[in-house]
């Protein structure tokens, strides 16, 4: 309702804008097509997509707000973003259908939830998981989702390197130059290599935050330890050195995958998805 105030002789009539209605979305994404998650003024990004179709099905202009930012070529096989509306949504259900009909079939939403007005995707966020795949041998049926590297890796050097990395917070060595962070620092939970019956090898990184291009130049400099250009020991130095000049190139967009984000049980918890499994 319009509230009021008297000024003087005149009565002046305040015109209240109704409270926004907060969702958050759960969705999955294949990021080849994408310059990444984050808007961009000339090239299409999975958040751009995103609000224009829920903007034709909502009938408002939207804002939507991710859990984060991936790069160019970058997937996501779970991800959490939010949204306020003007008018409620009434059924969650079939704002997922009709979304996912809108929506090209590069992106898929699997649940709408209200939450509360001061739930954020981002910085309601209290961690974050990566994993990177590489398979060993030509699968043109993967080519888009994993780095095929063919030279043999030994995994067991692999682990050895990346077990250190809890037990450092300074990640200088692995930050994309220019990208404007306040901070390096980042608290890593999990780091480990993993193999399955194929062969194919996953390194899963979970850290309260990550820097831009750190989960790539991570596995690049892991991939060169498993090659035998480094020793753990040489990998251990590369991280104290804080000097990106000395860790290895970036691994291949295409093999990356946002796989997990998670908050406080009050805050959201998953209605949807299996967050590893792709098929």
């Amino acid at each position: 309702m319009p509230g009021s105030y008297t000024g003087g002789n005149f009565l002046y009539i305040c015109e209240q804008k109704p409270l926004p209605h907060a969702l958050f979305l759960e969705l999955r994404y294949d990021g080849a097509a994408y310059c990444g998650w984050q808007r961009q003024p000339d090239q299409p990004s999975v958040q751009q997509t995103l609000e224009r179709a829920l903007a034709t099905l909502l009938r408002e202009p939207i804002e939507v707000v991710g859990a984060g930012r991936t790069d160019t070529g970058v997937n996501a096989s779970y991800y959490v973003a939010h949204f306020d509306t003007v008018k409620p949504v009434a059924d969650p259900v079939q704002t997922v259908y009709k979304l996912n009909f809108l929506l090209p079939g590069s992106i898929a939403v699997a649940s709408v939830t209200p939450v509360a007005d001061e739930a954020h995707a981002r910085f309601s966020a209290r961690e974050r998981e990566y994993r990177y795949y590489i398979e060993p041998s030509k699968n043109p049926f993967t080519r888009g989702t994993t780095w095929q590297y063919y030279v043999p890796l030994d995994i067991v050097r692999m682990n050895e390197a990346a077990a250190m990395l809890p037990g450092f917070d300074d990640f200088t060595s692995f930050a994309k130059l220019n990208s404007n962070n306040k901070t390096n620092i980042c608290h890593v939970k999990q780091a480990a290599w993993t193999v399955d019956e194929q062969g194919v090898l996953c390194f899963t990184i979970r850290a309260d935050r990550f820097l831009r291009n750190m989960v790539r130049s991570l596995v690049g400099t892991l991939v060169d330890v498993g090659r035998g250009r480094y020793t753990p020991d040489e990998f251990r130095a590369i991280v104290e050195s804080r000097d990106l000049s000395r860790s290895s190139g970036g691994a291949p967009a295409q093999g990356l995958f946002l796989s997990d984000v998670v908050y406080p049980a009050d805050i959201f918890e998953p209605q949807c998805f299996s967050k590893y499994k792709l098929l």
